[in-house]
Order: C-alpha cells, then structure tokens, then sequence
C-alpha cells in the first residue's frame, strides 16, 4: 500500500502522512468500484492484524458519511454521461467589459471572495451583471478576507463556521432574481500546486466543505445551479463531492499546457484537451459547463483554435455552457515569464460563435 513512484516524485501531492492515510485515501478513491478490494499489505510487512486494525478505524469514517460521501446514490459505477443540451449558454469573463455588449453573450463570470462580499464590492458587480439580463457564473475563491491575508486553513475554518456570516449574505444576494446562478465553490483543487489554500488537501474535508456550503440553506433556491469545477486534472475523481450536491461539472481548458512554453504553435488544440479531461469525468452523470477556457498568441492562431473548440462544442452534446476567460492570467502565478494573455477580439468572438450550431 506504499504510494507509487509517480505519486512520490510529485512534492505537492499531500502524501499519506501514516499507513492509516495511505489506506483510507487509496480505498476512497476506488468508491465508485462495486468489486470487492484485495489488500495485500498494509504496512509494507503483510501483517494481518495491523491492516485489519486499520480498517476498523476507516470503518469508522465510512460510517460516518454513510448518507452523503459513502452512500449508495454518490458511489455507483461508472455510466456514459446521458445529458442532451437544446440550448448552448455561451460567456464571457471580461472585467475589462469588451465582449459583455455582444447580443449572443448571455452569461457572465464573476470570481468573488470573502473579502468582496465583505466590502460589498460584489452587491455591485452581480447587480451590474444582473442589469445586463444575463445569467451568472459565480465562482466563489475562498481564499482572503477583506484584510488581505490568506486563510491557510480555509477549508476546516468554513467547515467551522468562521465565514456563515459571508455565506449567508452571499446567498442573500444571489437568490433572490430570475437569472440562473451557476454557483462553483473552491474549484480546481485537484491540481497539485498551491497556487489557492483550497489545493491539495484532503478530499474528505474538501467534499465536506463543498456539502456544507452548497447546503447551507435549508431548501436551494431555484435560481441556483451547483457546480463542481475540477480542472480536470489526473485524480479529479477523489474530489468528487456527490450526485445530490452537483448540478454541473465544470472543467477548464487553455491551450498553453506548460509554464515552460512560449511558443503559439505548441499549444494544445481544445479537442485534445477536453477529449481527456471528459474522460476522467466518465463517473459522473452529470452535464458539462466549461467556465473557463482561452488560447494565447496572434488573432490568426486564436481563430484556428476557437473554430476546433466550436467544433468539439458541436460534436459533445453533454457541453451545456462555454464560458471565454477574456483576460490574461494571474502574474504571480507564472514566476519569471510573462503571465498568457487569453483575450480575443471582438471579431475573433464573433467567428467562435458562427460556427456553433
């Protein structure tokens, strides 16, 4: 039971601190098999009273989310997603307001944290949005509050309502108007870096605190859509918080795969990336939103990569929504080389969006 040479070359991975963890994360990463699992070693020395102690204490944990992680509704086999759109929401996260005017654009993303909704920084852009008559994604960062330092336990610290007050009053502000919220909390957590307090941590505690905050009021409102929103990166799957508290699965796709390239041409085209990243979606049965997806480089290249997207969009009928990150990346998040700048054209949009049917 040992982790594996690719798990141990990573350092951002959270290794299995004890023989316990390493059991309990491989055994609930195999939730969605209905075979039975042979163990051959625990501890390394197959020493049969120590793994069966070991399981007894994971029992405990099982039964503990017996009826939300561990049910029977949220650990099935895996199932060909069966979803069918009508209607392709098609958005733009533009802050800088280039692209919102556009008559077929009819949702837009807005990322907000403790410290805007603190501020009252984020009443004003949804209600901006909202006068637009568009929908929203809102893609909740749990990261700082409104004096700027990061919560480094952010996960357990919501988990022990230290941010209900927040809580509350965002859902004050979304669920009270006709347009559909897509509301996407902590996303990405899969990936194995810390560019966000909410990564790679444990997916129990994660899932449980995607459960509290989509539950936090007693009856959903209509308006509201929940989302997951893994990158949709190797191991996703662990974070999976639950078929009865995910309306939609988001993924995000960018062209540039490595921090190291430069270079336009060696961009990955979007069908690649999302014929891999749907894949490791295949458990679920849900519909997919794609929240975030841009291409860097010349008007010319961004127009031969947003027509292959328009015809994968075209071709996957499970996509309901596809959303433009107008805008370039976080700076800090790159190190020394300049940070991708995603944003497009007016006219280059306007093609994007002839070609999807």
């Amino acid at each position: 039971m040992t982790g594996s040479g690719g798990e141990n070359v990573s350092k951002a991975y959270p290794s299995a601190s004890s023989d316990f963890d390493n059991l309990r994360l491989k055994l609930h990463r195999l939730r969605f098999m209905d075979k039975p699992v042979l163990i051959l070693s625990a501890d390394g020395m197959g020493t049969i009273k120590r793994t069966d102690s070991l399981l007894k204490k994971i029992e405990v944990e099982r039964n503990l989310y017996k009826s939300t992680i561990y049910s029977k509704e949220n650990s099935k086999e895996p199932f060909i997603n069966n979803h069918i759109r009508k209607h392709l929401e098609l958005g733009v996260f533009d802050p800088m307001k280039r692209l919102i005017h556009e008559p077929y654009i009819n949702v837009e993303h807005l990322f907000v944290d403790w410290g805007e909704i603190q501020r009252g920084e984020f009443l004003k852009k949804f209600n901006e949005v909202i006068a637009r008559k568009h929908d929203v994604i809102l893609t909740m960062e749990p990261w700082k509050d409104a004096s700027n330092i990061v919560d480094s336990n952010v996960l357990q610290n919501t988990l022990n309502g230290k941010y209900d007050k927040e809580i509350s009053k965002l859902y004050s502000v979304i669920s009270g108007v006709e347009q559909t919220v897509y509301l996407r909390w902590a996303h990405e957590m899969e990936i194995p870096i810390h560019r966000y307090s909410w990564q790679s941590q444990d997916p129990v505690v994660y899932i449980n605190t995607y459960r509290y905050f989509m539950n936090f009021l007693k009856e959903k409102p209509k308006n509201i859509k929940r989302v997951w929103g893994p990158a949709g990166d190797r191991g996703s799957a662990d974070w999976y918080p639950g078929n009865d508290v995910v309306d939609y699965i988001s993924i995000a796709i960018y062209g540039l795969p490595d921090k190291n390239i430069t270079d336009e041409n060696m961009q990955e085209s979007f069908s690649a990336i999302f014929s891999r990243k749907s894949y490791r979606m295949r458990f679920f049965n849900k519909p997919i939103f794609i929240t975030e997806f841009g291409v860097k480089g010349s008007e010319k290249y961004q127009d031969k990569w947003l027509i292959d997207a328009a015809e994968t969009i075209n071709e996957n009928k499970q996509i309901f929504g596809a959303c433009y990150f107008n805008l370039y990346d976080n700076p800090k998040a790159w190190g020394h080389i300049k940070a991708p700048d995603w944003s497009i054209s007016e006219k280059s949009l306007r093609k994007f969006n002839s070609e999807l049917k």
